[in-house]
């Protein structure tokens, strides 16, 4: 298995709160290293389900998963995780579920995958290269105020206009094929720079997260993890920007709130039927983590707990 550093590990273990015959759900199962560190304090009857829509994930971890009998892999979103739990015969009866969202460190570091605006390569950004258009594709045909719209709301690009007018006049000359030149195009269209960040991130994080239909999965996922949970099973999520978090914070509130009623309705806190229960406050990386991988920079943790 590839050397990996896995963000938040040891608060991801604690927040688990890990037995020793647990069953828990890695949902992003990444190079394994959140899977590899919960195995690791696991007995012989524990089992962790793996999770990733990506092929280079899974192939990544089956050589554990051969001498792991305790580790099941499963290619797909996890906006299936419930199937995946059925199939698994552990629906209702997980302990903990995973979510460590965004794009993974290999994604990023392989040129060919198209992620990076740091190293040049093919236009792709799919997660799964085998579902729907790469980047490449969509960029070459969509309509400009749908780009627009796309980088205004995922990228949350001030500049969204001039820079989908900037990729529309040059794809007219020739098609956009490789990150270098959408990252070249998307610097010469925005006025003023953001420091330390280069001007291409906002516009390479929405087209990505259109591309991947990521905030669309999150939103499914969400709908079935209490569901998936035992009673005292925690949901723990790492976000990596605010699009994520809004979500996750929004959902753990909604769900500890319990039922919807008008503000005026005389009924007490308990007749809510809140689903989950926050659990402490949101967790960063400390200041020695992102020395060591500065990716963790911007990492969030939530945990949430069913209710009986």
């Amino acid at each position: 298995m590839e050397a990996h550093q896995p963000v938040l590990c040891e608060h991801v273990l604690d927040a688990l709160g890990v037995k020793a015959d647990g069953v828990y759900m890695d949902c992003t199962y990444g190079r394994g290293g959140h899977s590899l560190a919960v195995l690791q304090r696991m007995g012989p009857t524990g089992r962790v389900i793996g999770m990733d829509k990506d092929p280079e994930a899974v192939a990544s971890g089956k050589n554990l998963a051969q001498r792991d009998a305790r580790l099941h892999l499963h290619r797909g979103s996890f906006s299936g995780l419930a199937q995946v739990a059925i199939a698994e015969e552990v629906f209702g009866r997980v302990d903990g579920i995973l979510f460590d969202l965004g794009v993974s460190s290999p994604q990023l570091d392989a040129p060919g995958r198209g992620f990076s605006f740091r190293r040049d390569g093919p236009l792709d950004m799919r997660m799964d290269p085998e579902a729907g258009p790469s980047a490449a594709e969509w960029l070459n045909s969509v309509r400009q105020a749908d780009l627009a719209r796309v980088l205004k709301v995922f990228g949350e690009e001030r500049y969204a206009k001039r820079i989908a007018a900037a990729i529309v006049r040059a794809r007219q000359a020739q098609p956009i094929s490789t990150t270098r030149r959408l990252a070249e195009m998307v610097a010469s269209a925005v006025p003023t720079r953001e420091r330390d960040k280069d001007p291409a991130t906002r516009t390479f994080q929405a087209v990505r997260i259109h591309i991947n239909r990521e905030l669309e999965d999150i939103r499914e996922a969400l709908d079935q993890v209490i569901d998936v949970l035992a009673v005292g099973g925690r949901l723990v999520v790492i976000s990596f920007h605010s699009l994520e978090d809004r979500l996750i914070k929004r959902f753990m509130r909604d769900q500890a709130r319990g039922d919807w009623l008008p503000r005026d309705v005389p009924v007490p806190d308990s007749a809510l039927k809140p689903r989950l229960r926050i659990i402490g406050k949101p967790i960063r990386p400390s200041m020695a983590e992102v020395s060591r991988n500065p990716r963790a920079r911007s990492a969030i943790l939530r945990v949430a707990e069913k209710a009986a």
